[in-house]
């Protein structure tokens, strides 16, 4: 049986880092792309997740997973890390970037802000497995099929947790079982 290409780069070879980024660059740019505003922090992001792949690959078990998988459990974690991180630092060097307006044309106005508080909220009343689902679809932007294959759950598993994830969450939302984070508080 091969080696596997994870095993490889961990054992330095040389020519399978470059198989790596041939065959998981593309899955591993797309999830970037998904994730960032722009491709220069795309490309930023993809650069950290495969230095992070080639210090991580001797943790790779083939037991537990493809090296699908574990890549993209790396881009995912390395990217869930970075959207912490800039949430933390203001974007002030972004205002003047080329292209700021149509990338952060999102304005957050009070209303905004408050009902993605509650729906927040709605998540958070969900089963793990569907907090998970709609994690990786709605903020990673995972196709139900990349989310199949970094969950390890069947395709139609994570079609029905998204769909039954997205109609509780609205019926949350519809109803107002949740208190408006905004009104009350004490």
């Amino acid at each position: 049986m091969a080696e596997s290409l994870l095993k490889r780069v961990a054992d330095g070879d040389s020519g399978a880092v470059k198989e790596v980024m041939d065959q998981f660059g593309g899955l591993v740019w797309s999830l970037a792309r998904r994730s960032c505003f722009n491709p220069a922090d795309a490309e930023d992001a993809t650069q950290e997740i495969f230095l992070d792949i080639w210090k991580s690959a001797g943790r790779y078990d083939e037991s537990k997973g493809s090296e699908t998988l574990f890549v993209a459990m790396i881009a995912r974690r390395r990217l869930i890390d970075r959207i912490r991180r800039q949430g933390r630092e203001p974007q002030m060097e972004d205002v003047d970037a080329p292209g700021f307006e149509l990338a952060g044309s999102t304005s957050l106005d009070g209303e905004t802000v408050s009902e993605a508080a509650l729906a927040a909220q709605a998540v958070a009343t969900l089963k793990p497995a569907q907090q998970r689902v709609l994690e990786l679809g709605l903020l990673q932007g995972l196709s139900h099929s990349e989310i199949a294959d970094v969950t390890g759950m069947p395709l139609g598993t994570v079609k029905t947790q998204m769909r039954r994830g997205l109609i509780k969450v609205r019926e949350l939302m519809q109803v107002g079982e949740l208190a408006d984070p905004g009104e009350g508080g004490s």
